[in-house]
């Protein structure tokens, strides 16, 4: 898969560093010079340029990468690649870095964004993660198929422990994707049964969200465990 990647800062040679290493084929773009540091990233392509430019892209042959990654610190030009991006090279999947968290409702299709990575949000949905029992933590959105990946931990007192996965009748589209026991993550198995403090992970739409929360943990029971717990 051929990867490119606007901004060579710490977060674009990182990523890059990541990519090389799972056998994929990266270019890294950036308009800095002292951001064109070869030596840090030896197995990347480099191009020193405007991503923000039509010119730019068709030099950097954009219409061949599988991916087009924005990562620079200003979100303007990370929206304004990925519509170029999208719009006029067809790059199937393109991934935009959100700075600012109030500029994140305009990183959507209409912007030519497939994913958008918020710092700020992934941040606080792991703090939300590390301390929540019971509540539907919402970890990542994926604009392409509108749906999310959320991650719920089991709290003892639900309906659902004890009760082997092929028979929970989950909401929608929802898709139990992994699960955390002791801190280890496994694939979902039919006869597996859940158990109280299991990290569940899902992939569902926004409009069934609720309605799994309920399925897992009714909210009565929920606080039940809190009082208690108090």
């Amino acid at each position: 898969m051929r990867v490119a990647i606007v901004g060579a800062g710490n977060v674009g040679r990182s990523i890059a560093r990541e990519l090389l290493a799972n056998g994929h084929s990266v270019l890294l773009i950036d308009r800095d010079p002292r951001a064109i540091k070869t030596e840090s990233v030896p197995d990347a392509e480099w191009l020193l340029a405007d991503a923000c430019e039509l010119d730019t892209l068709e030099e950097a042959r954009l219409d061949s990468c599988d991916v087009s990654i924005a990562a620079t610190g200003d979100d303007k030009a990370n929206l304004v690649h990925s519509l170029l991006a999208k719009t006029e090279f067809a790059v199937p999947r393109t991934v935009a870095r959100v700075n600012h968290p109030g500029n994140e409702w305009m990183f959507d299709e209409v912007w030519g964004v497939d994913v958008a990575v918020s710092t700020p949000r992934l941040m606080s949905a792991l703090v939300e993660e590390a301390v929540s029992v019971g509540d539907l933590v919402r970890l990542l959105t994926f604009k392409q198929g509108s749906a999310n990946l959320v991650e719920l931990t089991l709290p003892s007192s639900s309906p659902v422990v004890g009760t082997q996965l092929r028979d929970i009748v989950l909401p929608g589209d929802a898709v139990l994707v992994a699960l955390i026991r002791d801190g280890i993550a496994t694939a979902p198995e039919r006869d597996g049964a859940l158990e109280g403090g299991d990290e569940l992970l899902f992939v569902v739409s926004p409009e069934f969200e609720t309605t799994l929360r309920d399925v897992l943990a009714p909210r009565e029971k929920v606080e039940g465990d809190k009082r208690a717990l108090g």
